[in-house]
């Protein structure tokens, strides 16, 4: 790809979606840091069915906190990884309500000091809830960059890196989204619907198709 192809590729794509959202369900900064804590190696739709009941109960630090560990994790035991995934959200909480009054915090450092919290969770929160330009590099962001050219990388923080430098900043603030949404509905890993997609002209693998697919 280069730098036209980019612009296509996102004014394509901001065209069909101009105001992109995360599919995690969630109603304050808080449940957005729960709900991406607890997204990983799981599905949205899997993680909305159980913060739907978890966080009518506990909606705030101190409240999940109330709630206790052993409630924490009966309310998402259908989600992978749960018993770790409670115990990393409960300590997350407590250092929410001890070291920041119960607030969570708008630095990265501050972010992924937090249990179960690294880079891409730090950046998803950064970019929904506080509008910074920062890219989560996720598996779909990761297959759909490295197939299209747009920016190849043996490692989601090279990937990240390079993405923050091709990604024209007009398109910086919901680009992440617009590819995850991509690499989940139409570049997908099994089946890719190439013939179908609308960005096709300007990705690398897709100007490789076979004539009838052009």
């Amino acid at each position: 790809m280069n730098a036209s192809d980019i612009e296509g590729f996102f004014a394509t794509l901001k065209a069909a979606n101009p105001h992109p959202q995360t599919e995690l369900a969630y109603a304050s900064v808080f449940e957005l840091l729960a709900a991406v804590l607890l997204s990983a190696q799981a599905t949205d739709v899997g993680v909305n069915k159980a913060t739907r009941r978890l966080f009518a109960l506990a909606p705030t630090p101190r409240k999940m906190l109330d709630l206790g560990l052993d409630r924490v994790t009966e309310l998402i035991r259908t989600i992978g990884l749960y018993r770790t995934k409670a115990k990393h959200l409960m300590e997350t909480c407590r250092i929410l309500v001890e070291q920041h009054g119960g607030e969570v915090p708008r630095t990265r450092e501050a972010l992924e000091a937090l249990p179960g919290v690294g880079r891409k969770t730090a950046n998803v929160v950064l970019n929904v809830a506080f509008g910074e330009p920062t890219m989560a590099v996720d598996t779909h962001i990761f297959r759909v960059a490295n197939l299209t050219g747009l920016a190849s990388g043996k490692n989601p923080l090279a990937v990240e890196l390079k993405l923050l430098q091709r990604v024209p900043p007009a398109y910086l603030e919901h680009a992440h989204h617009w590819l995850i949404l991509h690499g989940r509905y139409v570049c997908r890993a099994r089946a890719p619907a190439c013939r179908q997609c609308a960005v096709r002209r300007y990705c690398d693998h897709g100007r490789t198709l076979a004539p009838h697919l052009q």
